[in-house]
């Protein structure tokens, strides 16, 4: 007998617990292990995920988020996800939804994050052997029922393609912007450094580009920004910093520089590490135009209060909702109909 949605997220609350009372020094080891796989992987950004993905596990919130199917009267489905690795436990959404939903879990974990995952998965054997019977690790998504994939624009091309005769969600490329009007006080800045330099601007809900009125006053937004000063420090990205710095100066591009962060203008909308783009607008007009053509490349919109249409303020890129589904599409919708053959 397929174990019923209420054990399901019964399971995951005591999972939620485990995470809470998780003893500091283990934790530290913990952390230490997965900054081991992945440098990137700091103890500040290892605790954040970790803090997020608890915040996740309440029974208040996982049956609101749930509500609007009956979960129980699907048809059990081998669900294949392909995990990217670019931030701690990046994947654990896809993780949670399938597993929630009653599905089968096949998962091909990214080789950069799994020390974290592994941990997880022990304890919800022991919280739930029924529910961690759906848990498969695997290397190949053979023979599954549906897939959810997240790679690059490059990958998802491959993905397209191998798994076109069954249902699926690839995820490409995203990244995230802010808008400025130039009427910004210095703290607002400071929260908006959090949306750009939180996991060290790797994840497609940080702020890679700007868009500034005319005029815009870069001296206090560079100002605004330097206590974020420590990111420099991280050998990774102080060597994309060194980088991308000597080709704009071998190139002769213009650029800003205050000690840790390049602000440049372009056309492109995702920066590479250690670089923030701008673009300067002149109308509201103009500025809409600007995000309507490059809206299926946006993860996230960041303004002053929130104030920009379906964009959230300043320091709350990377505290989305558990309905705030990565390239929007219905994480749990597309689910329902695998488990109802639609």
């Amino acid at each position: 007998m397929e174990l019923p949605l209420s054990r399901r997220i019964i399971a995951f609350v005591e999972l939620g617990d485990r995470m809470e009372k998780f003893p500091p020094d283990q934790f530290l080891e913990l952390a230490i292990a997965a900054r081991n796989r992945n440098s990137w992987f700091t103890l500040e950004n290892v605790r954040l995920a970790w803090n997020a993905v608890r915040g996740y596990l309440q029974k208040d919130q996982l049956e609101k988020w749930l509500v609007g199917f009956d979960w129980d009267k699907i048809q059990n489905q081998n669900v294949g996800v392909v995990m990217a690795g670019n931030i701690p436990l990046v994947g654990f959404h896809d993780f949670l939804s399938v597993l929630l939903t009653g599905h089968s879990l096949h998962a091909k974990l990214s080789s950069d994050d799994t020390i974290i995952f592994t941990l997880l998965i022990q304890w919800l054997k022991e919280i739930s052997p029924e529910l961690a019977a759906n848990i498969h690790l695997v290397e190949r998504l053979n023979g599954v029922d549906a897939v959810i994939a997240t790679g690059s624009n490059n990958t998802s091309r491959y993905f397209e393609y191998y798994f076109k005769d069954i249902p699926h969600i690839i995820r490409k490329n995203r990244t995230s912007i802010a808008i400025l009007d130039g009427s910004e006080t210095s703290e607002e800045i400071r929260l908006l450094g959090n949306d750009i330099f939180t996991y060290f601007g790797l994840g497609c809900r940080n702020v890679s580009k700007i868009y500034v009125p005319k005029g815009f006053d870069f001296v206090n937004f560079i100002d605004g920004l330097e206590s974020h000063s420590a990111v420099i420090h991280h050998h990774k990205y102080n060597n994309n910093y060194d980088y991308n710095k000597s080709i704009y100066l071998v190139n002769g591009e213009h650029f800003l520089d205050n000690g840790f962060l390049l602000v440049k203008e372009s056309k492109a909308l995702s920066s590479p590490v250690a670089v923030l783009f701008f673009k300067t607008y002149e109308s509201a007009t103009e500025l809409s135009e600007n995000l309507l053509a490059t809206n299926d490349q946006i993860q996230c919109i960041v303004s002053k209060n929130g104030i920009y249409p379906e964009s959230v303020a300043f320091g709350e890129a990377q505290q989305p909702a558990l309905n705030d589904y990565a390239d929007g599409v219905n994480t749990l919708e597309f689910l329902w109909k695998v488990g109802r053959g639609l």
